[in-house]
């Protein structure tokens, strides 16, 4: 098992390499920066432009969280930083006997879960029961 993960991370595994721009406050769209506030209002919000989407990155509770908005202020995605045990058992019996340097909780505008996993200087992507998905 542990040989053919190892070969899944060879294969699947990618480095996120971040193509994302900081942006001032001043550059984001207004609907955006609204639902933003709407949903934490009086955090401290760093952004960055992601492709055409906008990327918000702010400490919630402790912990490192990101949310990603359409031009439009449309929610697509929230990342919260979490322990590697707090991954699902599903998970970390794929990475058993391996180091992961990060973990990453994903849940998608549709409710999706999905789990993140930094192995080896590489970010593996599973579903919620387990499932190492392509990248």
């Amino acid at each position: 098992m542990k040989k053919l993960l190892g070969i899944s991370l060879m294969l699947f595994g990618t480095v996120t390499i971040t193509l994302a721009q900081k942006v001032s406050v001043a550059k984001v769209p207004s609907m955006v920066k609204s639902t933003f506030a709407k949903n934490h209002p009086g955090v401290k919000v760093n952004w960055e432009l992601e492709k055409q989407n906008y990327e918000a990155g702010f400490t919630l509770n402790g912990k490192e969280n990101s949310e990603v908005y359409s031009v439009k202020g449309s929610l697509l995605e929230t990342e919260v930083s979490i322990q590697s045990s707090e991954l699902p058992a599903l998970v970390l019996a794929k990475l058993k006997g391996m180091k992961i340097a990060e973990a990453t909780k994903i849940t998608k505008a549709d409710g999706a879960i999905i789990y993140e996993a930094e192995v080896k200087g590489k970010d593996l992507l599973f579903d919620a029961n387990g499932n190492l998905m392509k990248p």
